[in-house]
């Protein structure tokens, strides 16, 4: 089943070409398409308004119906996003599948370098770039063109055509019951046969369903490497050229018809399906990994400007603390100095008081009056000390808090290394379902290879009968005519020889030549001839 993107994709070439004045408006009459249309045809039509304009004048190793059918395979293999473009594991994939076709091995340096080449520029080619690609011969140097032409006719039938196998066998038709032999194709809801490979004419087409079913059967008939394929209104026996071939025409069919009770695509579209979530699930796990670490960074950027603010803080409150420290010895100094000169000035007034007792009555009051603002100093530098000893505790706890601060950010950095190792393994992980995944799609590819061989052998083999055959057909038709010579001269001599042959149950006769000599045939013939002898001459007299 054609999806709807892949339909859009060669008429967005169409459209492109015919939007000459590159508005994005074409008219109606240009892009008429009817509702029952061939896919193939539009393909050719799409491709026929918008090659002109890209590979002309260039010259390419390759013909432009291979180009076509490169054009046509980027179209499947490139993403549905536009301007329409192939990425590189899907440039790799096409590039391994076409070599595999060829019998060619796959060369990984050079590819390497070619991607490395691409990567310094871009990650994606566009169709026109496919097709040089291919036909400048980067990848296929020295490869004779009618093979590259093979190789990708073969890629073609399998990724657009939708061709799961393809070959010659025999079958048994419905009426007459005879023989024929049949180029056969399977896609996953049919199985069409025609006259011969060139599908000029074909005989019919086998419908299959979730209802039909594939069985072996014995040899009969002289024929062999039987299997029946039933459907609800008729089965069709065919004969393979081999046991392999049968079984693998067998399993083949039987995995159609399983993919169709199971709802799937054909092989190479869940395969494609499979890469295309591979690539969308690998991008979401690093767009989501990028987005963790940048948030990490954010987060620990917002730390690190907090420490940097509450480090700040420390060093500010550390120099007030400083600068009270200071202040304070400073005023005690102050205090002590005015406590001794105090005391002297007391001293001095004890002394003047002791010679001048009742002079000095109202200076005795003045003097108590001053010990009391000495007391009231003293509690005021009580209180300093206190202020000062609060100031001391407080800056321990900045410093608490400061080494708690450091201890979580050590936590975090241990956070964060723990992410990137999970991140590591993951990476690893998938590094080893890639490498999973290719080493089964070349173990398929070999598999491929080693049966078009076989097939190539078989092909061989069949021509060679087909010439033997021949040779006995015009021996045994000498023969025949030999035989018939010989006969009709004894049978002009009448008898000077006879040709012995089986007798049957008839009561023998008695002749000149003895008992059952001739047959009742020969006698009438050799009657009519004598009657006819004995009329001529009495006509002549």
């Amino acid at each position: 089943m054609i999806s709807r993107d892949e339909i859009l994709k060669p008429i967005w070439y169409a459209f492109t070409a015919l939007d000459v004045d590159r508005n994005g408006k074409v008219s109606k009459s240009q892009l008429k398409i009817q509702a029952n249309f061939d896919f193939n045809e539009l393909n050719k039509m799409c491709w026929t308004l918008s090659a002109p304009k890209h590979i002309s004048g260039k010259h390419l190793l390759i013909s432009g119906a291979e180009a076509f059918k490169v054009w046509c395979i980027f179209n499947y293999l490139s993403e549905d996003k536009y301007p329409l473009q192939i990425v590189i594991e899907e440039l790799e994939y096409f590039l391994r599948k076409l070599l595999a076709a060829m019998g060619c091995s796959w060369n990984e340096d050079r590819f390497e370098d070619y991607k490395m080449q691409l990567s310094a520029k871009k990650k994606h080619l566009n169709a026109w770039e496919l097709i040089e690609l291919i036909g400048m011969g980067h990848f296929t140097k020295g490869i004779n063109p009618q093979t590259l032409s093979m190789g990708i006719n073969e890629v073609y039938q399998e990724l657009v055509m939708d061709v799961i196998k393809q070959g010659y066998m025999m079958k048994k038709g419905h009426k007459r019951k005879n023989w024929t032999e049949r180029w056969f194709e399977l896609h996953l809801n049919y199985m069409s046969y025609y006259v011969s490979e060139d599908l000029l004419e074909q005989k019919g087409c086998i419908s299959l369903d979730r209802n039909c079913c594939v069985e072996s059967l014995p040899d009969k008939d002289g024929k062999k490497n039987l299997f029946i394929i039933k459907c609800v209104e008729k089965s069709f026996e065919i004969s393979a050229s081999d046991k392999k071939t049968k079984q693998e025409w067998i399993q083949a069919i039987q995995d159609c018809i399983v993919r169709i009770r199971q709802g799937l695509s054909s092989p190479h579209r869940e395969s494609r399906q499979k890469r295309r979530e591979l690539r969308n699930r690998l991008k979401a796990e690093k767009e989501a990994m990028e987005n963790r670490m940048r948030q990490l960074q954010l987060a620990n950027e917002s730390k690190q400007a907090q420490l940097e603010a509450m480090t700040k803080k420390l060093q500010e409150a550390s120099v007030r603390g400083d600068l009270v420290e200071q202040r304070r010895l400073q005023t005690q100094i102050e205090l002590l100095d005015q406590y001794r000169r105090d005391l002297e000035q007391e001293k001095m007034a004890r002394m003047q008081m002791e010679e001048q007792v009742v002079e000095k009555a109202n200076e005795v009051e003045q003097y108590w009056q001053r010990m009391q603002e000495l007391e009231e100093m003293y509690r005021q530098l009580k209180k300093a000390l206190d202020d000062e000893r609060q100031a001391k505790e407080d800056e321990e706890a900045l410093s608490k808090l400061q080494a708690r601060l450091l201890q979580e950010e050590a936590s975090k950095r241990l956070e964060l290394e723990q992410i990137h190792l999970q991140q590591q393994e993951i990476l690893t992980q998938s590094q080893k379902e890639k490498q999973e995944l290719e080493r089964e799609r070349a173990e398929k590819e070999r598999a491929l290879q080693a049966a078009q061989e076989q097939l190539e052998i078989l092909r061989r083999q069949r021509e060679g009968a087909q010439e033997e055959y021949k040779v006995v057909t015009k021996k045994l038709e000498r023969a025949t005519n030999k035989t018939k010579t010989w006969k009709h001269k004894v049978f002009n001599h009448e008898g000077l020889l006879q040709i012995i042959q089986p007798g049957n149950k008839c009561p023998t006769r008695m002749t000149n030549w003895g008992p059952a000599a001739f047959t009742e045939t020969e006698l009438d013939e050799m009657e009519r001839i004598w009657q006819e002898n004995k009329n001529r001459s009495h006509d002549g007299q």
